[in-house]
């Protein structure tokens, strides 16, 4: 829980510094990943409520970095994704993300990061039922 909340607050902390908030890092990752999607399932994906994703998009939105659009023959839902800002953006998290990983395995030999990363999904495999 330590490693985690340390690491959480180093990405969070320079997430902040190109204005970003919380959660938002999260939901840069999912769009350009998958490019495109609606607010449920993109709670779903995450794991956090829809109004929580809500309230997260809808500052993206006026940070100009999403836009939410109809699809043609589908009024009930809005579908999200990244603006051209927004794609910028979400490229300076993943440099942040990847710097923070680097910090955070520097003193493990490549084995042991390979290790680890196995070990982290086999975690979350497991918390997930799979």
């Amino acid at each position: 829980m330590k490693a985690n909340s340390m690491f959480a607050r180093k990405v969070m902390y320079e997430a902040n510094k190109i204005g970003l908030t919380s959660g938002q890092p999260k939901v840069l990752y999912f769009l350009s990943k998958f490019k495109e999607a609606d607010q449920k399932t993109i709670a779903n994906y995450l794991e956090i409520e829809p109004a929580t994703v809500g309230s997260i998009l809808l500052g993206m939105e006026k940070s100009g970095l999403i836009e939410r659009k109809q699809r043609e023959g589908n009024r009930r839902s809005l579908y999200v994704s990244l603006t051209e800002k927004g794609i910028e953006v979400s490229n300076n998290m993943e440099k942040i993300f990847e710097d923070t990983e680097n910090i955070a395995t520097d003193r493990l030999s490549e084995k042991d990061k390979e290790k680890l990363k196995k070990l982290l999904i086999e975690m979350c495999n497991s918390l997930r039922g799979v």
